[in-house]
């Protein structure tokens, strides 16, 4: 499977993510670049989820539909021609990270995904629903994580 190359000028892979994109901040999403996609590729899937939240993986922000030919998405705004999904909180679009306070560090994984044709997702995909609809039909993927803590 070919790689993406993804990556956000306002943290490094592995690096904390700053305030200003938490929950606790101004909570705008992290501006974020990515490698083209596979000539194939109908779209691409954004994902962000929290594996270390206390009641299991934590879906911070899914975007699907996005322009294979997009290259990246500003601060704050939805990738190229994406939809966004409600979020863990409820919310449609980005809900930045805001673990529970002494809960310790949590680990945030961006995923994008280059699929050959969209995917059937309906209501409030889960994280779960998210990985199987994707699992076997990923043409190139990427990610990036990013921590946080309070």
């Amino acid at each position: 499977m070919t790689r993406i190359e993804l990556s956000s000028e306002a943290f490094d892979d592995h690096g904390e993510i700053p305030r200003h994109h938490s929950g606790e901040g101004d909570d705008v999403s992290p501006p974020l670049t990515w490698s083209a996609a596979p000539g194939d590729t109908s779209e691409l899937v954004l994902l962000c989820e929290d594996p270390d939240a206390p009641g299991g993986s934590f879906l911070h922000w899914l975007v699907t539909g996005i322009d294979p030919r997009s290259a990246g998405t500003a601060e704050g705004e939805p990738p190229p021609g994406g939809q966004e999904w409600p979020n863990g909180f409820g919310r449609v679009g980005w809900g930045g990270p805001m673990p529970p306070p002494g809960h310790g560090v949590h680990r945030y994984f961006f995923r994008l995904w280059a699929v050959p044709e969209p995917l059937s997702l309906h209501g409030r995909p889960t994280v779960d629903a998210v990985h199987r609809a994707v699992k076997g039909r990923e043409l190139a993927s990427g990610t990036l994580m990013g921590t946080y803590q309070r």
